[in-house]
């Protein structure tokens, strides 16, 4: 299995993503597509895609200095256990805007292990 990692908003695949957090995240249940929408366009989004299907999506919020701050992380149950999530972070760290920041956090009750 190859994953490829993005974080070219033009290949977010805001369906994808949308029916994700609105229908399976506990954080973000029936949330406007409009909403992500903005997210995405408002932040340093990262996909991650295996066979030209996203199937992880990351948002990034920072000030590209300091502080930065993921938002709706997930992998979709069917590519859990594959070493998406870590893929994405490597990605994430390594992204030209986010090397310098010291401080990234993460609110989350089930990944701790990110």
């Amino acid at each position: 299995m190859t994953i490829s990692v993005t974080s070219d908003r033009a290949r977010m695949d805001v369906d994808a993503i949308h029916a994700f957090l609105s229908n399976e995240a506990y954080w973000s249940k029936n949330i406007p597509r409009e909403v992500v929408e903005r997210s995405i366009a408002n932040s340093i989004p990262f996909g991650a895609y295996c066979a030209g299907r996203q199937v992880a999506f990351a948002g990034v919020v920072t000030d590209r200095a300091v502080f930065a701050y993921l938002a709706d992380v997930f992998v979709v149950p069917e590519f859990r256990g594959r070493g998406i999530s870590k893929a994405l972070m490597r990605a994430i760290l390594a992204h030209p805007d986010l090397a310098a920041v010291s401080m990234i956090l993460l609110r989350t009750r089930d990944a701790h292990g990110l």
